[in-house]
């Protein structure tokens, strides 16, 4: 396996379509570094993804334009703080809000960020989800974790937080 480092510096790089191939992590670094000299920031592991959706030549379309991508990240801005709306049912064909015109080359470096992620899976019904639907190995989701944000684990100074050595059993 080979780790390929690659700056997405702006937000058309950074948006991943439904069918493209994307990153397996994502990680969003600072300028800060931890004790050890690495570059603090956040790492998005993406688990599943919505299915199709409309494709773009229907009229409707563009009431959903959120669902085009798997994972998108922006500029953060106070005018843009939802994906869509439910006025966007209204009037799909002329949207009040239209995600795909929050990707608008803007740079992305140094600056304050969302990410936009669209996580699902299918299911399609069938007898034996009478009178339970199994949900054993359905997963549907994302990670967003530290990534040499600290300078160690921190849950161990959680207060349920267990620590076991050979001093405390002697005998053992």
């Amino acid at each position: 396996m080979k780790i390929v480092r690659k700056v997405l510096d702006i937000e058309n790089k950074a948006a991943f379509r439904l069918h493209d191939n994307m990153p397996r992590y994502i990680y969003f670094v600072s300028n800060c570094t931890n004790k050890w000299g690495h570059e603090q920031g956040y790492q998005i592991q993406m688990v599943s993804f919505s299915g199709d959706h409309l494709p773009e030549s229907d009229p409707m379309e563009p009431g959903l334009t959120w669902g085009r991508y798997k994972l998108a990240v922006t500029q953060r801005k106070e005018n843009e703080p939802f994906s869509t709306t439910v006025y966007n049912q209204v009037d799909s064909w002329k949207p009040p809000v239209a995600f795909a015109d929050f990707i608008n080359n803007e740079s992305i470096v140094n600056e304050d960020l969302v990410a936009w992620i669209n996580a699902g899976f299918l299911h399609i019904p069938h007898a034996e989800d009478v009178p339970n639907i199994a949900t054993l190995g359905n997963v549907v989701g994302f990670f967003l974790r530290p990534y040499n944000y600290f300078d160690d684990d921190h849950s161990m100074f959680s207060p349920d937080s267990v620590y076991f050595n050979n001093l405390q059993y002697p005998n053992t």
